[in-house]
């Protein structure tokens, strides 16, 4: 498969070596400044750029600053998107209309690692288990490099979405406190930006008597990177083999089959 790379930085060269290993030709590396990529200042160039390219379909990790005028302008190709960018989300609605429009498809997740998705689960189950004794509280913490752009992570937002299904009793994520205590019904969430930590988040059940700790722990960006190709196969075999619809929104539970 021929892939163009929207974004050139480490996740970008980590998505390069893992295409390349799984014998796909990566066909544009487009950013605005990272050496050995051709340097794109706006989004319409990124989608001329991508559009000459020949390529099957777009890996995005860029910023969140840069990657909803991204879809937007790359849609309209009738592409599969695969967006590995976070801190976007709010603009969803306006993303499934516009790739819709376009006949495009769009592939998002807040992280690609099998590991992490597994996770969410584990997370929503626990939590059910855990809500039928009044005496534990929950909350969340995570980790990053200190060059993630978004806080909190997309991965922690999944998690407390995870959370707040398995228990009913939290209502709100919160993310400071601004001194005030925090409430029964709100679950907080406590980031962390460190070195280059490629990940750590944890899940707490805390009563009196003890504390339950789940956490998962990334090695490295190379699971993040192989699962973005995975998703990129999976897309464009499923959009050719009739599988799975132009104009749709797809994710990790959707590949998983857990959806």
């Amino acid at each position: 498969m021929k892939i163009a790379l929207s974004g050139y930085g480490k996740m970008g060269r980590m998505v390069e070596h893992a295409a390349q290993d799984a014998g796909h030709q990566i066909v544009l590396k487009a950013d605005p400044a990272a050496p050995g990529a051709v340097t794109i200042g706006s989004a319409a160039a990124l989608a001329e750029a991508v559009k000459k390219s020949g390529a099957d379909g777009v890996i995005d990790f860029t910023h969140p600053d840069a990657v909803l005028n991204n879809i937007y302008a790359l849609a309209p190709l009738g592409l599969p998107l695969v967006v590995g960018t976070t801190g976007w989300y709010d603009g969803i609605p306006d993303v499934q209309k516009a790739v819709r429009e376009g006949r495009s498809s769009l592939f998002y997740s807040p992280n690609y690692s099998i590991g992490v998705n597994l996770f969410y689960r584990i997370a929503e189950y626990a939590s059910r288990l855990v809500c039928a004794y009044d005496e534990y509280d929950t909350a969340l913490a995570e980790t990053h490099h200190r060059r993630k752009a978004d806080s909190p992570s997309g991965t922690a937002l999944e998690l407390a979405k995870a959370v707040m299904r398995g228990n009913p009793h939290k209502k709100e994520v919160i993310f400071e406190t601004r001194g005030i205590p925090v409430k029964d019904e709100q679950l907080f969430v406590s980031s962390l930006r460190l070195g280059s930590v490629p990940g750590i988040h944890s899940l707490f059940f805390d009563s009196p008597a003890d504390t339950i700790e789940l956490t998962h722990t990334a090695r490295s960006r190379e699971g993040f990177a192989r699962g973005a190709v995975r998703a990129f196969e999976w897309l464009v075999s499923g959009l050719a083999g009739g599988s799975l619809k132009r104009g749709e929104l797809y994710t990790m539970d959707d590949l998983l089959g857990l959806s």
